[in-house]
């Protein structure tokens, strides 16, 4: 099984054999983030962490469109939601609003959550069963609207 490293420095090739500058672009960005953390450690990096710094990219991305978007620079908006598009592919499949309620109600189910009190616990859980298949902010705001 590859690493998303090592998927990464074969999809660099592939984009640089087909010209394809934009990928190229946001495939070494990523490639660079993971860099940056290997070296500062001794192991190399394990998956939980490749796909921790990758979901770091991509929110960096979605805070830009967000932003983009407010700004109403079109130009950046389009780049961006392409850039989005290249991250997510080396991220599980990120899970619908539904699918994110039903894992958090296991989780709450599984500590035996009842009350807003239970919060920490259900979101300590759910934060690191649930990592890179759905943003921080969403498993949040679902655990308190159950917890709620």
């Amino acid at each position: 099984l590859m690493t998303l490293t090592e998927r990464i420095n074969q999809d660099i090739k592939t984009a640089m054999k087909a010209k394809d500058k934009d990928s190229l672009k946001v495939l070494r960005m990523l490639k660079a983030a993971l860099q940056k953390e290997a070296l500062e450690q001794t192991e190399p990096l394990s998956q939980d962490q490749e796909i921790t710094i990758i979901s770091r990219e991509l929110k960096q991305r979605r805070d830009s469109l967000a932003e983009f978007e407010k700004a109403g620079r079109e130009d950046l908006v389009s780049a961006t939601q392409d850039e989005i598009v290249i991250v997510q592919k080396y991220l599980p499949e990120q899970l619908s609003p539904e699918a994110l309620e039903a894992k958090v109600r296991e989780i709450m189910a599984q500590v035996g959550a009842t009350s807003k009190a239970d919060f920490g616990k259900v979101m300590g859980l759910a934060a690191s069963s649930l990592k890179g298949q759905a943003e921080g902010k969403a498993i949040n705001e679902t655990v308190k609207r159950l917890l709620g």
